[in-house]
C-alpha cells in the first residue's frame, strides 16, 4: 500500500507516520508537508520507506500527482492553533479550506480513500455542568477562525461523499498530548518553560476544561477507522480525559518537583472555549477501539521526559516562541 500524508511532519501527523511504519511494513509513504512554523523534516528523516515533499496541499498542481499515486490519503495538514487564526484567519482558510478542496477533487479524479482528521472544537463549548458529552450529531458550532475553518472543511468531505461518492471518513479528536509537539502549545510551552526556571502561565482562571488524549492512542483509533470505519461516517476520538487547565498546570508542576501553585495567570484569550468532552462510544463500540494511555499522569510522565530528553528538538524555536507570547502580553 502506498499511503499519502498530509501534515506528516507535524505533531500528530509525525507520530502517525511513525506508527504506520511500525505497524504497516511493507507500505510506503509520502509526507506532503510545506514545512511551517510547526513541521519539522527531521521528524520524519530517516524512516524506512518514507518520503518527504515539501509542499502546500493549497496548491492544486502539487497536490493532484501525490493523490493519483496513493492507495490512501490520511489528511492532517491544516493550521490549527487558535490563537494563530485570531491574529490572522487568512491561513486557515486557504489550508483547511481551499487545501482540503484540493485533496478531495484529486481523491474524486482518481477514485482513492480518504480519512479527513479533525478536532471537537467545530462543535463549540459546553457548559461546566453540561452532563453531556460531543458525539457526531452533535450540531457544529465554531467560535473561533480556526474551528470554523476546520467545520468547513468537514462539511466539503460529507458533501463529497454525498454528491460525488468520495470513499472518505471523518475522525474529529480531542486535544492531543506527547512527543514532537511545537512548543507554542499548551502542554509543551509549560513543560520547556520549567526547564528553563520559568514558572507557567495560565489564561484566565484556568477552569477550562480539555479532554486529553495521548497521540499514540489518536493514531491507533485512525487506523482502525480506516481499517474498519464505515464509509461516509463520522467517528469521535476520545480516551475519557476530562481536566480542566489549572488541575493540568498543578500535576505538571508536582510532576517537576515544583509546588503545584507555582503559576501565574494572564489575560484571557478571546473566544475561549470552556469545555470540551468527547462521548467516543460509537469508535469503541463498532470498531472495539480502546485508549491504551488510560492514566493522564503516566502519560504526562512521559511527555515530560521526551521533552527532557530532546532538548535539541525544541531549543532552537524556543527564544522565538516566547518573543511572540511576551507581545501579546502572555
Amino acid at each position: 500500500m502506498h499511503i499519502l500524508i498530509t501534515g506528516g511532519a507535524g505533531f500528530i501527523g509525525t507520530n502517525f507516520v511513525r506508527t504506520t511504519v511500525e505497524t504497516h511494513p511493507g507500505s510506503t509513504i509520502t509526507v506532503l508537508d510545506k514545512i511551517g512554523y510547526a513541521g519539522n523534516p527531521a521528524n520524519v528523516e530517516g524512516l524506512p520507506g518514507v518520503t518527504l515533499v515539501v509542499g502546500d496541499i493549497a496548491e492544486k498542481d502539487i497536490v493532484d500527482p501525490l493523490v493519483k499515486a496513493a492507495d490512501l490519503v490520511v489528511h492532517f495538514a491544516a493550521e490549527s492553533h487558535n490563537d494563530n487564526s485570531l491574529l490572522d484567519p487568512s491561513p486557515f482558510i486557504y489550508s483547511n479550506i481551499v487545501g482540503t478542496f484540493n485533496i478531495l477533487e484529486a481523491c474524486r479524479k482518481y477514485k482513492v480513500r480518504l480519512h479527513h482528521i479533525s478536532t471537537d472544537e467545530v462543535y463549540g463549548d459546553l457548559a461546566l455542568d453540561d452532563p453531556n458529552a460531543f458525539t457526531d450529531a452533535t450540531p457544529y458550532m465554531p467560535s473561533s477562525p480556526y474551528s470554523a475553518s476546520k467545520a468547513g472543511s468537514d462539511m466539503l468531505v460529507r458533501a463529497w461523499v454525498r454528491s460525488f461518492g468520495v470513499e472518505a471518513t471523518i475522525s474529529n479528536c480531542s486535544n492531543n498530548y506527547g512527543p514532537y509537539q511545537h512548543i507554542e502549545k499548551f502542554i509543551p510551552r509549560m513543560i520547556t518553560n520549567r526547564i528553563d526556571g520559568v514558572r507557567p502561565k495560565l489564561y484566565g482562571d484556568g477552569l477550562n476544561v480539555r479532554d486529553w488524549i495521548h497521540v499514540l492512542d489518536h493514531n491507533t483509533a485512525v487506523w482502525a477507522i480506516i481499517e474498519k470505519g464505515r464509509i461516509g461516517e463520522t467517528y469521535l476520538i476520545g480516551a475519557d480525559g476530562e481536566m480542566n487547565n489549572k488541575n493540568v498546570v498543578m500535576l505538571l508542576n508536582e510532576l517537576m518537583g515544583f509546588a503545584p501553585d507555582d503559576y501565574e495567570h494572564v489575560a484571557d484569550r478571546a473566544g475561549h472555549d470552556r469545555r470540551y468532552a468527547i462521548d467516543n462510544t460509537k469508535l469503541c463500540e463498532e470498531l472495539g477501539w480502546a485508549p491504551h494511555f488510560v492514566d493522564f499522569r503516566s502519560g504526562l510522565e512521559d511527555t515530560i521526559e521526551w521533552y527532557r530528553s530532546n532538548e535539541s528538538w525544541w531549543r532552537a524555536a524556543k527564544a522565538e516562541t516566547e518573543a511572540k507570547y511576551a507581545a501579546q502580553g502572555q
